[in-house]
């Protein structure tokens, strides 16, 4: 093994050549927004029909363990601020493999999920539009977020900055409106008490397990905070006052909205699913043109997931390459932005559009069980490494616990706990069953390339 692993010195990453073109404005959006995914909008529909009102406590068991995982990633990244993140602290706290492992498994689910995005984004435009291709708007979306994060990191930030802003104002004044309904005060509604909340698991525990794993799924996309701190003006007290507000953050955009739909509509209600759980309930509240409303607000939110998965998939590739776990074309920087990397993850997530056509059946089935699981595989390596840096920044380097995991080392195992649990949760369900064999045997293969590739460096 190399030494760099062995001795506690840093791994080869050398983001000098980034330009540090985010503003700690940018970041601190990011942050915000961030939070607010597209899974939010588009996803949790699927959760509420399946757990009902229990969604609340599906969406709050799974934030909690987000909130162990965000910490411990904040910790090691305050520490270590790398545009690789926490594959570039797998690599330093286990091993190269495992920094290969995480690394290439989570860029091959960003570049995947840019590719469903704007698929959702493009169905979107098309209902609006009717008669023009589905694979035209997505083209167009590629071409315009790829050209932004081709131009310099500022243009990403500037973008996920109004993205931000606009998803946020747009969460809090809905939360706003339906706690004033709930209240019985906003004009023109009753107040529907708890009616809707009497039959709580309405379909027991098996319910809630569903909506306890549709929860988990949604809140990917926190990462990317980590990786752009690198590239800020100060990556240090970007991550760390990001993950310190990382709580609440949680806590009222997705448990709170939970809430506040499942107490406004029936949760078996057909509209939950068929037109999102958002425009449900405001059209339950008869606002004119809230539903239009809101589905502008999932394509601005669908569109900076694909700004920023394109970002964060160039700059993952970009760490490996710079620790030589991956092609060096990749690695080319020019104007401070690894330009080759960005092609690559905005072309292979239009190959995956095009698959979504070609072969919906077979290769894309086969490319989404893949990744179905990838960020619970991520997590793990995220806890593991945390556990081991701890121990070694507190005996060289204790100055640089800016963040702090809580208390450790029992969280960390208690997050540990739980992510086990999610992967039984995953076995026992038909429907993710696949999607954790699939995303096992990439992680195996993954393992098995990198660990060949950290012998055979080892020899040289």
């Amino acid at each position: 093994m190399p030494s760099s692993t062995t001795t506690g010195t840093p791994p080869s990453t050398d983001d000098a050549s980034l330009s540090h073109g985010l503003k700690q404005r940018h970041l601190s959006m990011i942050a915000l927004g961030g939070v607010i995914g597209a899974g939010l909008f588009v996803g949790s529909g699927a959760g509420i029909a399946a757990a009902g009102p229990s969604i609340v406590v599906a969406y709050a068991l799974s934030g909690l363990l987000v909130m162990l995982v965000m910490r411990m990633l904040g910790e090691m990244s305050a520490a270590y601020p790398s545009s690789g993140s926490f594959s570039a602290h797998a690599e330093r706290a286990i091993g190269p493999w495992a920094g290969f492992t995480a690394g290439w498994a989570f860029w091959v689910l960003l570049c995947t999920a840019v590719g469903l995005e704007g698929i959702g984004a493009a169905k979107i435009v098309s209902g609006w539009l009717p008669g023009t291709p589905e694979w035209a708007w997505v083209a167009l979306f590629m071409v315009v977020f790829c050209g932004t994060n081709l131009a310099a990191v500022k243009n990403f930030g500037e973008f996920e900055f109004w993205f931000a802003a606009l998803k946020v104002g747009a969460i809090t004044l809905f939360l706003a409106l339906g706690v004033l309904a709930i209240l019985g005060v906003l004009p023109g509604t009753d107040s529907p008490g708890a009616t809707h909340l009497t039959d709580f698991m309405p379909n027991g525990g098996e319910g809630l397990v569903i909506g306890l794993l549709a929860s988990v799924f949604a809140y990917g996309g926190l990462e990317t905070v980590t990786i752009a701190a690198a590239e800020s003006e100060n990556p240090v007290k970007g991550v760390a006052s990001a993950v310190r507000t990382a709580m609440w953050r949680i806590a009222l955009f997705y448990v709170g909205s939970m809430a506040v739909i499942v107490t406004l509509v029936p949760w078996d209600s057909k509209e939950v699913v068929e037109k999102g759980p958002y425009v449900a309930a405001l059209d339950e509240l008869g606002i004119p043109g809230a539903g239009q409303l809101m589905n502008v607000v999932v394509l601005v939110a669908l569109l900076s997931a694909m700004n920023a998965n394109v970002y964060g998939a160039s700059r993952i590739g970009y760490s490996l390459v710079q620790r030589g776990q991956g092609p060096k074309v990749l690695g080319r920087v020019s104007g401070g932005v690894p330009r080759i990397a960005v092609l690559a993850s905005s072309v292979f997530g239009f190959l995956c559009v095009l698959l979504s056509y070609w072969r919906p059946n077979d290769v894309f089935a086969w490319l989404l069980n893949m990744i179905g699981a990838v960020i619970l595989v991520v997590w793990i390596f995220i806890a593991v490494s945390q556990l081991r840096l701890r121990r070694r920044l507190e005996r060289e380097a204790p100055e640089k616990l800016v963040v702090r995991m809580w208390a450790f080392p029992w969280l960390t195992w208690v997050a540990l706990a739980g992510m086990a649990a999610v992967f039984v949760l995953m076995a026992r369900e038909p429907d993710t069953r696949v999607q954790l064999y699939s995303t096992g045997a990439m992680t195996l293969v993954l393992a098995a390339v990198g660990y060949a590739w950290q012998k055979a460096r080892a020899r040289q």
